[in-house]
């Protein structure tokens, strides 16, 4: 549902359809990193309803550009999601989650 409706939103040209929501979601994931970076600098408390906002907003930035790629490449974001929640599983299961590479 929330990708049917993200891409409704979409608004650039086709032909730089992947690049453009690519772009977009590193710049967001960015601005994410860079609140959370400030957390640390200020020691700022993680439950400041202010904070909170700001960080929900910026994720949801990160969530709509998530959306298009995969709408962009003609993936649902539900399977994507449930494909990653069994791979994750796998992981833990293998006892492998705690280790580095994709081909754990």
């Amino acid at each position: 549902m929330y990708q049917q409706v993200a891409k409704t939103t979409a608004i650039y040209p086709r032909e730089q359809a992947i690049i453009y929501p690519t772009l977009g979601l590193t710049g967001e994931a960015g601005e994410v990193a860079n609140k959370v970076k400030k957390i640390i600098r200020d020691g700022t408390n993680k439950n400041d309803e202010g904070l909170v906002q700001d960080l929900s907003a910026e994720i949801g930035d990160c969530l709509w550009y998530i959306a298009v790629l995969a709408d962009d490449i003609g993936v649902k974001l539900s399977d994507i999601a449930n494909t990653n929640l069994i791979k994750l599983a796998n992981r833990k299961e293998k006892g492998t989650i705690h280790g580095s590479g994709d081909k754990r």
